[in-house]
């Protein structure tokens, strides 16, 4: 095997998912994507994205890829529930969180539902997890929940009710959640149905 090919794959098995964009960065013609795709050794995951077709795919395969898309993106509302498995919805885009004057992301990575956020909403409850390789930004349980009271006109009530129910089942601190209702204002919206449950 070419010297370029075994490179190439040794990035595959170091980052999971690779972008044709970033080979083509480090000087790595995109002719070896097309050999590695055709010989088995490559899978395209996505258009520019590729993986190891002997690596294991995860449930989370789309927020990698939306990941490496958006990379100042935050994973958000529904996506972030799966991630945190605070839902039984299957989300048919990735939601991505992106700053106010962010440009919008081009339509060539996986599907994506963009929400704009500014300032704390969009800074603070970040975590980071490391997916099939690559670091993917996910607002955390407590913020997320929160965040779903916020753009409950988007994503529906009853998906951030469950969010709730399910939160509170894992014993979620309500004090997180109150912070964060707070950062996203919607602290007087999420209480009814936080007392609610707790009775």
């Amino acid at each position: 095997m070419p010297l370029v090919a075994e490179q190439l794959l040794s990035i595959a098995r170091r980052s999971g998912v690779i972008r044709a964009s970033d080979l083509r960065a480090k000087g790595i013609a995109p002719v070896y994507l097309t050999r590695l795709v055709r010989s088995g050794a490559l899978v395209r995951v996505g258009r520019g994205l590729y993986s190891l077709a002997d690596g294991e795919p995860t449930a989370h395969r789309t927020a990698v890829e939306a990941a490496r898309h958006v990379p100042r993106g935050v994973v958000c509302l529904v996506s972030a529930l799966a991630l945190h498995e605070l839902t039984t919805q299957l989300p048919r885009a990735v939601w991505m969180a992106i700053d106010v004057k962010a440009r919008r992301p081009s339509t060539d990575g996986p599907p994506l539902e963009i929400v704009r956020m500014s300032g704390p909403a969009l800074t603070e409850g970040v975590e980071e997890r490391v997916l099939e390789g690559v670091t993917v930004r996910v607002f955390g349980a407590a913020k997320t929940v929160a965040d779903c009271f916020k753009f409950r006109n988007k994503i529906g009530l009853d998906v951030a009710i469950e969010a709730l129910r399910d939160y509170r089942r894992r014993r979620g601190s309500v004090d997180d959640l109150l912070r964060y209702a707070g950062v996203c204002r919607v602290a007087r919206v999420i209480r009814p149905y936080l007392e609610a449950l707790s009775s």
